[in-house]
């Protein structure tokens, strides 16, 4: 209760300064009093849907609205003070300066505010404002077909052209949309690739978060299968649970969901794909992660029937892992493929030439293609999204990656 209450001082002083920009604009009563009815209508209906919704614990799409439109006008707020206060100290000088050194008679210690810097901070605010109701109510659901084809030279010939679609990070429990769902489902499908490998966090927190979308993700289908691995969320460790049996069974629950759905869950092991006497290695494990993330994965026990020899391909959600243990390891994985990071849900790409994302502070590889000791990394940046219910320039994805044999002819 004391940080709610910190929380909400903290939100009022706020929009109490953003709002010397509107009385500067405009003295129309009407525009203060929608200011003032938005603001505080967000911060209760937030304070209500969170103290008084059903099954507290879970994070679900109403929750995720919540907590959106906050965040929006907390930007909205933070974005025209920056102006503001910039005014505000230059205001402040010439108060002291006019105060010491001149005669000049006005009203008040300092100069009024200016209407055009109020206009321009309004002005700045408005652009993250836009670009994340955007993101809301359109980027969350702005699929991008990612394809790469990744060249090795110790790639078996009769896998040279072998196609893989990732995806990661579902979050089921925040979809609000059924028909964008399937239209993402069908659009992997498309892709006709030979193996479907999902990287884990198929769940906010609890495994019946999946239920209505079972029959949904149980249509993909692939030549040599659907795989998957386990991630941090799927553990349900971010919920209160009323006994740790019922933590376990809700870990059971959802590794079944995902057998009856025709995924072929890792834990921790591994798979070989066979193609014309040759053969390829499927590693799972489960979430290993940094920085208080659970380390449940095991690679030494999934590698324990992968030869030094076998072109290897692991599932391992959390980047973190690659640095961590998978690049040190005596047997060489060729390609790793993660999630985890959703590129935070925002940022800024241009494809080819730039990408820019605050998670880039926490996570050194956070998104698409990583190279080191000819060894490569692909950090997908989700299927979902999580807390946000959106995507500002990150946007979700799907990825098509083609193993070729050879060097790389650009490179």
């Amino acid at each position: 209760m004391t940080r709610l209450i910190i929380f909400w001082v903290i939100y009022l002083l706020l929009q109490l300064y953003a709002f010397q920009a509107i009385r500067t604009i405009s003295k129309n009563s009407w525009l203060a009093w929608g200011y003032w009815l938005v603001g505080i209508g967000a911060l209760v209906t937030t304070f209500l849907v969170f103290r008084f919704g059903p099954d507290r614990s879970t994070l679900t799409p109403v929750r995720s609205y919540a907590i959106g439109f906050m965040l929006i006008l907390v930007v909205f707020y933070l974005c025209t003070i920056i102006v503001m206060f910039g005014e505000d100290i230059f205001r402040l000088l010439q108060g002291v300066y006019q105060k010491l050194f001149t005669s000049q008679e006005r009203k008040g210690f300092l100069p009024e505010r200016r209407k055009f810097l109020s206009q321009l901070a309004l002005g700045i605010a408005a652009i993250p404002f836009s670009a994340m109701l955007y993101g809301i109510f359109k980027g969350k659901y702005n699929y991008k077909v990612l394809k790469y084809q990744l060249y090795y030279p110790d790639l078996p010939e009769a896998f040279d052209g072998y196609r893989l679609t990732q995806i990661s990070d579902i979050h089921s429990g925040s979809f609000d949309n059924k028909e964008k769902i399937e239209y993402a489902v069908d659009l992997i499908n498309e892709q006709q690739s030979d193996a479907i490998l999902f990287t884990g966090d198929m769940v906010n927190n609890k495994a019946e978060e999946m239920l209505p979308w079972k029959s949904v993700f149980g249509k993909l289908k692939a030549t040599d299968g659907v795989y998957s691995v386990l991630g941090n969320h799927d553990y349900g460790d971010y919920v209160e649970w009323d006994s740790e049996q019922a933590k376990v069974q809700n870990l059971e629950d959802l590794k079944n969901i995902q057998r009856d759905m025709g995924f072929d869950l890792l834990l921790n092991e591994s798979r070989f794909i066979e193609k014309n006497g040759q053969r390829l290695a499927l590693i799972g494990v489960e979430n290993w992660g940094k920085g208080g993330f659970k380390k449940a994965g095991d690679l030494n026990r999934a590698l324990s029937g992968v030869q030094k020899d076998d072109f290897s391909i692991l599932m391992s959600h959390d980047p973190s892992h690659w640095e961590a243990e998978v690049l040190p390891h005596e047997k060489k994985i060729h390609l790793t493929l993660s999630g985890h990071t959703h590129g935070m849900q925002f940022g800024i790409e241009i494809p080819g030439w730039f990408k820019w994302s605050p998670v880039q502070w926490r996570y050194k590889q956070w998104a698409g293609i990583y190279e080191s000791q000819e060894q490569k990394l692909n950090v997908n940046r989700g299927f979902g999204y999580l807390a946000f219910p959106g995507r500002v320039g990150i946007w979700p994805e799907v990825t098509v990656i083609e193993l070729k044999k050879g060097e790389n002819p650009i490179a």
